[in-house]
């Protein structure tokens, strides 16, 4: 029997503090006080800035004498000169905290603002790589109080953010542990809005995040545990949520699936994403969709690595073959009822971008954590299967 979505709420401070259930949006100011914020910047997206959603909550946070700016250059991939814009509008409307409010877009674009504040290095100083993270100026970095209106990235609970260099056209990490939001308001009503279509793209995100993190070739069974739930809530309500979104239910579980796939994600990622992350950076592709495409793809290449743990997943999300066959054939079953696209070509890309995107990916981060070893040939090559729709 279907639960109560009333009975859906919760508090929780793992991996930081989240307030979840219905209606907990209304929190907003008292979530921002209780961070020390008198004058917050909500930073969204162009689309949501337009949205009724917005200006009410704009509107009652003045009401409770919160006055709260916003800021909306954000892109879809977000890019450098989005962040500087937004430090600022922040300094300029002076303010002492952020609201980051959207889809992962608008999150990673707003901890990026709050982490810059006090920074006089580039922010490609802070890439994710070594200790680079401890080159920061910590004091000044400003609270932030997240927001989530998709399900997808779970940037709401993560302590990085996807930046693209528009000189290189490469999409880089920025890392800093104080990029973590103090509080997360987690209000599947938020969803309600959200188009089949991007609730289908943000869905396979989140379950891209979750497999990885499983298959990843390090030891972490607390991130495989999460992992493995996170990937059986998206398994029983991620079609539920696609087809109706106003189904509250599948929008909390989807919603909890983003928030185990950032969590467990700091496990390692893959080849899903090193092969998605060029073609977001260049042709501007939705990251989530970008992952759904290539998925099967990476789970045939990386067979030999990960049958063992497939059958794993296959038998706790209860599926017909207990075995690699099982989950691939759900994975492809999965894809198609919610309107995700087969191939690469359906995204944009084309053969004249197989070499370029093949070296992108493999100087990507999360390459390395593929747990199959991957250059740039193995990459070109599920590039190449991907363009002709090719699982072997």
């Amino acid at each position: 029997m279907q639960p109560d979505p009333a009975t859906l709420t919760g508090n929780w401070s793992y991996p930081t503090a989240i307030r979840f259930g219905v209606g907990r949006v209304r929190e907003l100011a008292a979530a921002c006080r209780a961070l020390g914020m008198k004058r917050p910047l909500l930073v969204t997206d162009p689309g949501l800035a337009s949205l009724p959603m917005l200006r009410e909550t704009v509107t009652s946070n003045e009401r409770d004498g919160l006055p709260t700016g916003v800021f909306s250059e954000v892109r879809s991939n977000p890019v450098l000169a989005n962040v500087l814009a937004g430090v600022a509008a922040f300094r300029g409307g002076r303010h002492d905290g952020v609201i980051a409010f959207g889809g992962g877009s608008a999150l990673d674009c707003a901890k990026a603002i709050a982490f810059m504040i006090p920074q006089t290095r580039p922010i490609w100083d802070f890439e994710d790589v070594s200790d680079w993270w401890t080159r920061a100026t910590v004091e000044g970095i400003a609270p932030i109080v997240a927001v989530p209106t998709t399900a997808g990235t779970g940037s709401e609970v993560g302590r990085a953010a996807v930046v693209t260099d528009e000189t290189t056209h490469v999409k880089k990490i920025i890392f800093h542990p104080k990029m973590l939001p103090g509080i997360v308001l987690a209000d599947p009503a938020l969803l309600v809005g959200l188009s089949s279509r991007l609730t289908a793209a943000t869905g396979m995100d989140a379950l891209a995040h979750n497999l990885e993190a499983y298959c990843a070739p390090f030891h972490h069974p607390i991130a495989d545990g999460i992992a493995l739930e996170g990937m059986r809530l998206g398994k029983e309500w991620l079609p539920a949520a696609v087809k109706d979104g106003r189904d509250l239910v599948a929008r909390a579980y989807t919603l909890c699936a983003a928030h185990m796939g950032a969590a467990a994600f700091q496990k390692g990622l893959g080849a899903i994403h090193s092969l998605s992350h060029p073609l977001g950076a260049v042709l501007d592709t939705h990251h989530g969709l970008t992952n759904g495409v290539f998925m099967p793809y990476v789970l045939v290449f990386n067979r030999s690595a990960i049958s063992e743990k497939m059958e794993r997943v296959a038998r706790y999300l209860g599926l017909a073959k207990p075995t690699f066959e099982g989950v691939l054939e759900w994975v492809l079953q999965l894809r198609e009822e919610i309107g995700i696209p087969h191939t690469a070509r359906e995204l944009g890309m084309r053969e004249e971008h197989l070499d370029r995107f093949a070296e992108m990916a493999a100087v990507d981060p999360t390459a390395s954590s593929n747990p199959a070893p991957v250059g740039v040939p193995e990459l070109r090559a599920m590039y190449q299967a991907a363009l002709e729709g090719h699982l072997g």
